[in-house]
Protein backbone atom coordinates (compact mmCIF):
# COMPACT_ATOMS: atom_id res chain seq x y z
CA UNK A 1 0.00 0.00 0.00
CA UNK A 2 1.51 3.27 -1.16
CA UNK A 3 1.86 6.07 1.31
CA UNK A 4 0.20 9.41 0.39
CA UNK A 5 2.66 12.15 -0.40
CA UNK A 6 2.18 15.66 0.98
CA UNK A 7 1.88 18.36 -1.66
CA UNK A 8 4.16 21.34 -1.23
CA UNK A 9 3.55 24.36 -3.46
CA UNK A 10 6.62 25.54 -5.31
CA UNK A 11 5.14 28.82 -6.54
CA UNK A 12 2.48 31.34 -5.61
CA UNK A 13 -0.92 30.99 -7.17
CA UNK A 14 -2.00 33.76 -9.51
CA UNK A 15 -4.25 36.32 -7.83
CA UNK A 16 -7.78 36.35 -9.16
CA UNK A 17 -9.35 39.65 -10.19
CA UNK A 18 -12.00 41.12 -7.85
CA UNK A 19 -15.66 40.58 -8.77
CA UNK A 20 -16.72 43.06 -11.51
CA UNK A 21 -19.51 44.56 -9.40
CA UNK A 22 -17.11 45.63 -6.62
CA UNK A 23 -14.80 47.91 -8.61
CA UNK A 24 -15.11 51.03 -10.72
CA UNK A 25 -18.26 53.12 -10.92
CA UNK A 26 -20.55 50.18 -10.26
CA UNK A 27 -18.61 49.24 -7.14
CA UNK A 28 -18.69 52.83 -5.84
CA UNK A 29 -22.46 53.03 -6.39
CA UNK A 30 -23.01 49.75 -4.57
CA UNK A 31 -20.85 50.75 -1.58
CA UNK A 32 -22.12 54.29 -1.18
CA UNK A 33 -25.66 54.50 -2.59
CA UNK A 34 -27.15 51.03 -3.05
CA UNK A 35 -25.55 48.89 -0.36
CA UNK A 36 -28.98 47.62 0.72
CA UNK A 37 -32.60 47.93 -0.37
CA UNK A 38 -33.16 50.64 2.21
CA UNK A 39 -30.13 52.64 1.03
CA UNK A 40 -31.24 52.32 -2.58
CA UNK A 41 -34.76 53.51 -1.79
CA UNK A 42 -33.44 56.53 0.15
CA UNK A 43 -31.07 57.36 -2.74
CA UNK A 44 -33.91 57.33 -5.29
CA UNK A 45 -36.16 59.47 -3.05
CA UNK A 46 -33.33 61.98 -2.47
CA UNK A 47 -32.61 62.17 -6.22
CA UNK A 48 -36.29 62.79 -6.94
CA UNK A 49 -36.52 65.57 -4.36
CA UNK A 50 -33.29 67.13 -5.66
CA UNK A 51 -34.65 67.08 -9.21
CA UNK A 52 -37.90 68.76 -8.14
CA UNK A 53 -36.04 71.47 -6.23
CA UNK A 54 -33.38 72.16 -8.85
CA UNK A 55 -35.27 71.92 -12.14
CA UNK A 56 -36.90 75.33 -11.69
CA UNK A 57 -33.54 77.03 -11.07
CA UNK A 58 -31.70 75.43 -14.01
CA UNK A 59 -33.69 77.57 -16.43
CA UNK A 60 -32.98 80.76 -14.49
CA UNK A 61 -29.32 79.90 -13.99
CA UNK A 62 -28.45 78.71 -17.49
CA UNK A 63 -31.16 78.04 -20.06
CA UNK A 64 -32.95 81.41 -19.90
CA UNK A 65 -29.91 83.42 -18.76
CA UNK A 66 -28.40 86.35 -20.65
CA UNK A 67 -24.62 86.41 -21.02
CA UNK A 68 -24.39 89.59 -23.10
CA UNK A 69 -25.79 93.05 -22.68
CA UNK A 70 -24.94 96.53 -21.49
CA UNK A 71 -27.69 96.90 -18.91
CA UNK A 72 -30.34 95.00 -17.03
CA UNK A 73 -32.93 96.12 -19.56
CA UNK A 74 -31.00 94.55 -22.43
CA UNK A 75 -30.63 91.32 -20.45
CA UNK A 76 -34.40 91.13 -19.97
CA UNK A 77 -34.89 91.54 -23.71
CA UNK A 78 -32.62 88.53 -24.32
CA UNK A 79 -33.95 86.17 -21.64
CA UNK A 80 -35.98 85.97 -18.47
CA UNK A 81 -33.28 84.26 -16.42
CA UNK A 82 -30.12 85.46 -14.75
CA UNK A 83 -28.23 88.44 -16.15
CA UNK A 84 -24.61 87.24 -16.14
CA UNK A 85 -23.60 90.17 -18.33
CA UNK A 86 -23.07 92.24 -15.18
CA UNK A 87 -20.42 89.77 -14.02
CA UNK A 88 -18.72 89.87 -17.42
CA UNK A 89 -18.62 93.68 -17.41
CA UNK A 90 -17.35 93.93 -13.83
CA UNK A 91 -15.09 90.88 -13.90
CA UNK A 92 -11.83 92.87 -13.90
CA UNK A 93 -13.03 94.80 -10.85
CA UNK A 94 -13.97 91.56 -9.11
CA UNK A 95 -10.40 90.32 -9.66
CA UNK A 96 -8.26 93.46 -9.36
CA UNK A 97 -10.45 95.97 -7.56
CA UNK A 98 -9.38 99.45 -8.67
CA UNK A 99 -5.73 98.52 -9.13
CA UNK A 100 -4.17 100.58 -11.98
CA UNK A 101 -4.62 98.81 -15.31
CA UNK A 102 -1.00 99.41 -16.36
CA UNK A 103 0.27 97.71 -13.18
CA UNK A 104 -2.04 94.69 -13.12
CA UNK A 105 0.80 92.49 -14.36
CA UNK A 106 2.10 92.68 -10.80
CA UNK A 107 -1.11 91.10 -9.53
CA UNK A 108 -0.84 88.37 -12.15
CA UNK A 109 2.80 87.72 -11.23
CA UNK A 110 1.85 87.56 -7.54
CA UNK A 111 -0.76 84.95 -8.43
CA UNK A 112 1.86 82.89 -10.27
CA UNK A 113 4.22 83.14 -7.28
CA UNK A 114 1.32 82.00 -5.08
CA UNK A 115 1.03 78.79 -7.10
CA UNK A 116 4.76 78.18 -6.54
CA UNK A 117 4.28 78.79 -2.80
CA UNK A 118 1.50 76.18 -2.71
CA UNK A 119 3.58 73.50 -4.47
CA UNK A 120 5.48 72.21 -1.40
CA UNK A 121 2.21 71.92 0.50
CA UNK A 122 0.51 69.81 -2.17
CA UNK A 123 3.28 67.68 -3.69
CA UNK A 124 5.80 65.69 -1.69
CA UNK A 125 8.35 65.09 -4.46
CA UNK A 126 8.97 68.72 -5.36
CA UNK A 127 12.74 69.38 -5.66
CA UNK A 128 14.19 71.55 -2.87
CA UNK A 129 10.97 71.17 -0.89
CA UNK A 130 12.39 72.51 2.38
CA UNK A 131 13.65 75.63 0.61
CA UNK A 132 10.22 76.10 -0.92
CA UNK A 133 8.66 75.82 2.55
CA UNK A 134 10.74 78.81 3.61
CA UNK A 135 9.62 80.67 0.50
CA UNK A 136 5.98 79.85 1.31
CA UNK A 137 6.37 81.45 4.74
CA UNK A 138 7.71 84.72 3.35
CA UNK A 139 5.45 84.79 0.29
CA UNK A 140 2.85 87.15 1.87
CA UNK A 141 5.60 89.72 2.51
CA UNK A 142 6.89 89.36 -1.07
CA UNK A 143 3.38 89.72 -2.46
CA UNK A 144 2.61 92.75 -0.28
CA UNK A 145 5.80 94.55 -1.33
CA UNK A 146 5.21 93.69 -4.97
CA UNK A 147 1.63 94.94 -4.88
CA UNK A 148 2.29 98.13 -2.93
CA UNK A 149 5.54 98.98 -4.74
CA UNK A 150 8.10 101.60 -3.77
CA UNK A 151 8.11 105.37 -3.97
CA UNK A 152 10.17 106.62 -6.92
CA UNK A 153 10.56 103.17 -8.48
CA UNK A 154 10.09 102.93 -12.24
CA UNK A 155 9.47 99.17 -12.26
CA UNK A 156 7.32 98.87 -9.15
CA UNK A 157 5.83 102.33 -8.57
CA UNK A 158 3.90 102.80 -5.36
CA UNK A 159 0.18 101.94 -5.46
CA UNK A 160 -2.15 103.15 -2.72
CA UNK A 161 -3.67 100.24 -0.83
CA UNK A 162 -7.04 102.03 -1.00
CA UNK A 163 -7.14 100.83 -4.62
CA UNK A 164 -6.83 97.19 -3.55
CA UNK A 165 -10.04 95.23 -3.85
CA UNK A 166 -11.88 92.20 -5.13
CA UNK A 167 -10.47 88.70 -5.11
CA UNK A 168 -6.94 90.09 -4.88
CA UNK A 169 -7.69 91.72 -1.53
CA UNK A 170 -9.47 88.64 -0.18
CA UNK A 171 -6.56 86.36 -1.06
CA UNK A 172 -4.01 88.80 0.36
CA UNK A 173 -5.82 89.10 3.71
CA UNK A 174 -6.70 85.42 3.91
CA UNK A 175 -3.28 84.02 2.98
CA UNK A 176 -1.43 86.47 5.24
CA UNK A 177 -3.66 85.62 8.18
CA UNK A 178 -3.32 81.86 7.60
CA UNK A 179 0.46 81.98 7.13
CA UNK A 180 1.34 84.02 10.21
CA UNK A 181 -1.42 82.96 12.60
CA UNK A 182 -0.37 79.29 12.70
CA UNK A 183 3.15 79.81 14.14
CA UNK A 184 1.81 82.52 16.46
CA UNK A 185 -0.97 80.17 17.59
CA UNK A 186 1.61 77.47 18.36
CA UNK A 187 3.62 79.92 20.49
CA UNK A 188 0.49 81.01 22.36
CA UNK A 189 -0.56 77.41 23.00
CA UNK A 190 2.87 76.53 24.38
CA UNK A 191 2.91 79.73 26.42
CA UNK A 192 -0.47 78.98 27.98
CA UNK A 193 0.81 75.58 29.11
CA UNK A 194 4.04 77.08 30.47
CA UNK A 195 4.95 76.66 34.14
CA UNK A 196 6.07 80.30 34.26
CA UNK A 197 3.09 82.20 35.64
CA UNK A 198 3.99 85.49 33.96
CA UNK A 199 4.15 83.99 30.45
CA UNK A 200 1.13 81.80 31.03
CA UNK A 201 -0.89 84.78 32.32
CA UNK A 202 -0.07 86.94 29.30
CA UNK A 203 -1.05 84.16 26.89
CA UNK A 204 -4.28 83.40 28.75
CA UNK A 205 -5.27 87.07 28.85
CA UNK A 206 -4.57 87.50 25.13
CA UNK A 207 -6.44 84.35 24.09
CA UNK A 208 -9.48 85.05 26.24
CA UNK A 209 -9.65 88.67 25.03
CA UNK A 210 -9.48 87.61 21.37
CA UNK A 211 -12.09 84.90 21.84
CA UNK A 212 -14.40 87.26 23.70
CA UNK A 213 -14.41 90.09 21.15
CA UNK A 214 -16.00 89.83 17.66
CA UNK A 215 -13.69 90.29 14.69
CA UNK A 216 -15.73 93.22 13.40
CA UNK A 217 -15.01 95.07 16.65
CA UNK A 218 -11.28 94.47 16.22
CA UNK A 219 -11.48 95.73 12.64
CA UNK A 220 -13.20 98.91 13.81
CA UNK A 221 -10.45 99.33 16.39
CA UNK A 222 -7.87 98.88 13.64
CA UNK A 223 -9.55 101.41 11.34
CA UNK A 224 -10.32 104.13 13.88
CA UNK A 225 -8.97 103.82 17.43
CA UNK A 226 -5.53 102.34 16.72
CA UNK A 227 -4.20 105.63 15.36
CA UNK A 228 -4.79 107.30 18.75
CA UNK A 229 -2.04 105.15 20.29
CA UNK A 230 0.63 106.49 17.92
CA UNK A 231 2.37 109.87 17.94
CA UNK A 232 0.54 112.70 16.11
CA UNK A 233 1.20 112.70 12.39
CA UNK A 234 2.05 108.99 12.28
CA UNK A 235 0.65 107.32 9.15
CA UNK A 236 -0.18 103.65 9.53
CA UNK A 237 -1.63 101.99 6.45
CA UNK A 238 -5.15 100.65 6.97
CA UNK A 239 -4.44 97.41 5.13
CA UNK A 240 -1.47 96.67 7.39
CA UNK A 241 -3.63 97.29 10.45
CA UNK A 242 -6.28 94.91 9.10
CA UNK A 243 -3.67 92.23 8.37
CA UNK A 244 -2.33 92.50 11.92
CA UNK A 245 -5.78 92.28 13.51
CA UNK A 246 -6.88 89.34 11.34
CA UNK A 247 -3.65 87.48 12.16
CA UNK A 248 -4.01 88.07 15.90
CA UNK A 249 -7.68 87.06 15.83
CA UNK A 250 -6.97 83.80 14.03
CA UNK A 251 -3.97 83.06 16.27
CA UNK A 252 -6.14 83.27 19.40
CA UNK A 253 -8.49 80.55 18.13
CA UNK A 254 -5.71 78.40 16.70
CA UNK A 255 -3.97 78.48 20.09
CA UNK A 256 -6.92 76.71 21.71
CA UNK A 257 -7.16 74.17 18.89
CA UNK A 258 -3.47 73.33 19.21
CA UNK A 259 -3.67 73.26 23.02
CA UNK A 260 -6.35 70.59 22.69
CA UNK A 261 -3.98 68.56 20.52
CA UNK A 262 -1.19 68.98 23.07
CA UNK A 263 -3.43 67.77 25.89
CA UNK A 264 -4.29 64.65 23.88
CA UNK A 265 -0.65 63.51 23.89
CA UNK A 266 -0.02 61.02 26.74
CA UNK A 267 2.23 62.30 29.51
CA UNK A 268 4.47 59.31 28.97
CA UNK A 269 5.68 60.82 25.70
CA UNK A 270 7.24 63.74 27.56
CA UNK A 271 8.62 61.46 30.26
CA UNK A 272 10.23 59.24 27.62
CA UNK A 273 11.80 62.30 25.99
CA UNK A 274 13.17 63.42 29.36
CA UNK A 275 14.58 59.93 29.96
CA UNK A 276 16.42 60.15 26.64
CA UNK A 277 18.04 63.41 27.74
CA UNK A 278 16.17 65.65 25.32
CA UNK A 279 15.64 69.28 26.29
CA UNK A 280 12.28 71.03 26.33
CA UNK A 281 12.47 72.44 22.80
CA UNK A 282 13.96 69.24 21.37
CA UNK A 283 11.21 67.07 22.81
CA UNK A 284 8.57 69.59 21.84
CA UNK A 285 9.57 69.99 18.17
CA UNK A 286 10.71 66.39 17.58
CA UNK A 287 8.11 64.41 19.53
CA UNK A 288 5.18 66.33 21.03
CA UNK A 289 4.28 68.99 18.46
CA UNK A 290 4.28 66.73 15.36
CA UNK A 291 1.77 64.42 17.04
CA UNK A 292 -0.33 67.29 18.40
CA UNK A 293 -0.52 69.02 15.03
CA UNK A 294 -1.61 65.80 13.31
CA UNK A 295 -4.41 65.40 15.84
CA UNK A 296 -5.40 69.06 15.39
CA UNK A 297 -5.56 69.07 11.57
CA UNK A 298 -9.40 69.16 11.33
CA UNK A 299 -9.66 71.99 13.86
CA UNK A 300 -6.81 73.97 12.30
CA UNK A 301 -8.27 73.78 8.80
CA UNK A 302 -11.71 74.64 10.15
CA UNK A 303 -10.22 77.80 11.69
CA UNK A 304 -8.53 78.63 8.38
CA UNK A 305 -11.82 78.27 6.51
CA UNK A 306 -13.60 80.50 9.03
CA UNK A 307 -10.84 83.08 8.73
CA UNK A 308 -11.05 83.08 4.93
CA UNK A 309 -14.81 83.64 5.04
CA UNK A 310 -14.43 86.35 7.68
CA UNK A 311 -12.34 88.42 5.25
CA UNK A 312 -15.66 89.69 3.88
CA UNK A 313 -16.00 91.80 7.03
CA UNK A 314 -13.41 94.24 5.68
CA UNK A 315 -16.14 95.68 3.45
CA UNK A 316 -17.76 97.16 6.58
CA UNK A 317 -14.73 99.41 7.18
CA UNK A 318 -14.65 100.65 3.60
CA UNK A 319 -12.38 98.10 1.90
CA UNK A 320 -13.76 96.72 -1.36
CA UNK A 321 -13.56 92.95 -1.21
CA UNK A 322 -15.73 90.97 -3.72
CA UNK A 323 -18.87 91.82 -1.74
CA UNK A 324 -17.89 95.49 -1.70
CA UNK A 325 -17.26 95.39 -5.46
CA UNK A 326 -20.67 93.80 -5.94
CA UNK A 327 -22.37 96.52 -3.91
CA UNK A 328 -20.58 99.19 -5.93
CA UNK A 329 -21.77 97.57 -9.16
CA UNK A 330 -25.36 97.39 -7.91
CA UNK A 331 -25.30 101.11 -7.16
CA UNK A 332 -25.06 101.70 -10.93
CA UNK A 333 -28.61 102.26 -12.19
CA UNK A 334 -27.88 100.09 -15.24
CA UNK A 335 -27.44 97.00 -13.09
CA UNK A 336 -29.70 97.74 -10.13
CA UNK A 337 -31.78 94.82 -8.94
CA UNK A 338 -29.26 92.12 -9.87
CA UNK A 339 -28.17 91.26 -6.34
CA UNK A 340 -28.90 87.54 -6.83
CA UNK A 341 -26.34 87.26 -9.63
CA UNK A 342 -23.76 89.27 -7.73
CA UNK A 343 -23.95 87.39 -4.45
CA UNK A 344 -24.20 84.00 -6.18
CA UNK A 345 -20.96 84.72 -8.05
CA UNK A 346 -19.23 85.65 -4.78
CA UNK A 347 -20.67 82.57 -3.05
CA UNK A 348 -19.31 80.28 -5.78
CA UNK A 349 -15.83 81.83 -5.42
CA UNK A 350 -15.78 81.30 -1.65
CA UNK A 351 -17.19 77.79 -1.98
CA UNK A 352 -14.43 76.77 -4.40
CA UNK A 353 -11.69 78.11 -2.11
CA UNK A 354 -13.13 76.67 1.11
CA UNK A 355 -13.97 73.32 -0.50
CA UNK A 356 -10.38 73.05 -1.78
CA UNK A 357 -9.05 73.67 1.75
CA UNK A 358 -11.43 71.08 3.15
CA UNK A 359 -10.38 68.44 0.62
CA UNK A 360 -6.71 69.16 1.30
CA UNK A 361 -7.38 68.66 5.00
CA UNK A 362 -8.90 65.24 4.28
CA UNK A 363 -5.87 64.39 2.13
CA UNK A 364 -3.53 65.27 5.01
CA UNK A 365 -5.55 63.17 7.45
CA UNK A 366 -5.35 60.12 5.16
CA UNK A 367 -1.67 60.70 4.47
CA UNK A 368 -0.70 61.08 8.13
CA UNK A 369 -3.16 58.42 9.37
CA UNK A 370 -4.87 60.84 11.74
CA UNK A 371 -7.74 59.37 13.71
CA UNK A 372 -9.03 55.80 13.99
CA UNK A 373 -11.72 54.09 11.95
CA UNK A 374 -14.33 52.17 13.84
Amino acid sequence: MEKSKAYVATSLSESLPPPPNTTGVVGWLRRNLFQSWGDGLMTLVAMLLLFVLVKEYIGWFLLDAAFEGNSRKECREIGSGACWAVIAERFNQFVYGFYPVAERWRVDLSGLLLLIAILPLVYENVPKRMWLFGYSLVYPIIAYLMLTGFEGSSILPAVDTKLFGGIMLTLLVGITGITFSLPLGIVLALGRRSDMIFISGICVAFIEFIRGVPLITLLFIASTMLTYFFPPGTSFDLLVRVLIMVTLFSAGYLAEVIRGGLQAIPKGQQEAADAMGLGYWQSMFLIILPQALKISIPGIVNSFISLFKDTTLVSIIGMLDPIGIGRAALSDHKWSGLSSEMYLFVAVFFFICCFAMSRYSMHLERKLHTGHKR
